[in-house]
This record gives C-alpha cells, sequence and structure tokens, in this order.
C-alpha cells in the first residue's frame, strides 16, 4: 500500500517527473500540472478500492480510528505543506514565474516550512542535506547527458518515422494507438526506472503522437502515470526494492502484495485512455 501510494507523487503537482517530460517535449509544465491533478486523485481513490478489498480478504486487524481532534490537529500542521503545490500551480498560470523560477520557489518555501514553521529540519543539517541534493542532480544530468547521446542517434536512425510506420495500422483510432502506446511503455517500465524512459523514449513517440493528432499534455500526463507505476512493476520495480528493503521482507513478498493495488492503478489508466476529457477538463477550464 505504501509503496503505491508513493508513486502518485510524479502525477501530483509539482512533478520532477512532469517537469522533464516538459523539456524534453518542449510542453507547457503548467498545463501538465494541471493536467494530472484528477488523474493522480484517481489513482488514490483507486488504490483506496483495493486496500478495502484486500483487508476484506485477508481479514486484516484494523487499528483505532483516530478522533476527529486527531483529525482536525493533523489537517492544521498540514496547511503549510499543502499551500506549497498551490503556490507552484498559481504562479505558473498567472505567470509569476517560469517552470525553472517555481523550482526555486518551491525550494526556498519547503526549507523555510522545515526549518522555521515545523522545525524538523536543523541549520546543522543544512549542508548535508545540499550534498545529497547534489549527488540526487549530478546522477539526473548524467542521464540527461546519456539521453542527449541516445536522442541523436534515434534521430540519425530517423526512429520516429519507423515507429510510425509501425504503428501506421493504429493511427486511424486514437483510443487503439494509446493503447498501443501504453502497452509499450508498461513493457519498458518493467525493465528501466523512470527516468532514463522518459528521456528515451519522449523523442520517439512525440512524433507519433503529433501525427495521430493526440493531445501532447494528454498524453504526458498518461505517459508519467504509466511510468510511475513502472516503478512498482516486477520484476525491476525501483520502489519493490526500497520497500523490500526499509521493510527487510523479501522481494517476493512485497511483489505479492503490491498486485491488487497495481492492478488498480493500470485499471486507471486504460480507463483515461478511454476517456481523455477527464484529463484534459482542468485545461479548458483555465486555459
Amino acid at each position: 500500500l505504501i509503496a503505491s501510494a508513493g508513486i502518485i507523487a510524479p502525477i501530483i503537482p509539482p512533478s520532477i517527473g512532469f517537469v522533464i517530460f516538459g523539456v524534453a517535449a518542449n510542453l507547457s509544465i503548467g498545463k501538465l500540472f494541471l493536467a494530472g491533478i484528477f488523474p493522480g486523485i484517481a489513482m488514490g481513490l483507486s488504490i483506496a478500492i483495493a486496500w478495502w478489498w484486500v483487508a476484506r480478504r485477508e481479514n486484516t486487524t484494523q487499528p483505532p480510528k483516530a478522533s476527529r481532534a486527531v483529525v482536525l490537529a493533523a489537517a492544521k500542521a498540514s496547511i503549510w505543506a499543502m499551500f506549497l503545490p498551490v503556490i507552484v500551480l498559481i504562479g505558473l498560470k498567472f505567470g509569476i514565474f517560469t517552470p525553472t523560477e517555481a523550482a526555486v520557489v518551491a525550494a526556498v518555501y519547503a526549507l523555510f516550512v522545515s526549518t522555521v514553521v515545523y522545525g524538523e529540519l536543523k541549520m546543522n543539517q543544512l549542508y548535508e542535506v545540499f550534498v545529497a541534493a547534489a549527488k540526487t542532480t549530478s546522477v539526473i544530468m548524467f542521464l540527461v547527458a546519456a539521453a542527449g547521446v541516445s536522442a541523436w542517434l534515434i534521430t540519425v536512425a530517423d526512429m520516429p518515422a519507423k515507429m510510425i510506420e509501425l504503428l501506421e495500422p493504429f493511427m486511424g483510432n486514437k483510443i487503439l494507438l494509446m493503447f498501443a502506446i501504453m502497452v509499450l511503455v508498461m513493457a519498458v517500465g518493467t525493465a528501466m526506472d523512470m527516468t532514463p524512459t522518459i528521456l528515451i523514449m519522449t523523442p520517439v513517440l512525440m512524433p507519433v503522437v503529433k501525427a495521430a493528432g493526440i493531445d501532447p499534455v494528454y498524453f504526458g500526463v498518461l505517459f508519467i502515470m504509466n511510468n510511475a507505476i513502472g516503478l512498482v512493476t516486477p520484476p525491476v520495480g525501483t520502489v519493490l526494492n526500497v520497500v523490500a528493503g526499509v521493510g527487510k521482507m523479501k522481494m517476493d513478498e512485497v511483489t505479492r502484495g503490491v498486485i491488487p493495488f497495481m492492478i488498480a492503478q493500470f485499471t486507471v489508466l486504460f480507463l483515461l485512455v478511454l476517456f481523455p476529457q477527464i484529463v484534459l477538463w482542468p485545461l479548458k477550464l483555465f486555459y
């Protein structure tokens, strides 16, 4: 349940996955953020339903229900954190800052809240935080550099044209084409991590999507959703490995446990393939 809930983060703004995809595909990151809100909520509801089914089937002992006072206290404590996506979305929508500047605003705001408001981050820990951030950034930039070489090779080999030719039978039906692409991304997601998949597959798939007349923002949301679910898809699922390590459990136990939640989230993904207006409705409202 924790593993499946954790992969909703790349869908709910502010999302690093959307930022990487937006840069790779040259799309509006603000639009991607807006379009990801309802799919992210739907993913959360799907695993809530899956948990209800698992709890009834396995006779899971329920923890004591939190009192209203505890719920209100938790809601009050989370207000500062909940303002972060609101600030980012409003700032992007009204042109107060660019997506790059939004990242700076989010980082500064998170630093202020964690040190001053919540007090969970101490000043003497900032050096370690900055070093960890630098290491994470350097890994991502190496991936970006490698993906740049891959993108050049993809262009030289004319792979987008070959991919369009391969998917030609589906071009007349956008829903069938999206199903075919999602199945392809599912297969890749079982073996590759999210960031390299985005950087390598985006230059290949975007020409196909545009040639078929599919909204690029809609495709981007489903593409990131698929990659996020890939993080809990065996045999390589990165998040599954983390959960198994932290929980001191065997990988096969975690894999068996995640299957109902993984199925629930894939069901949401393919429902959104059938009903794209669910994803696109916020865009029509704000743009």
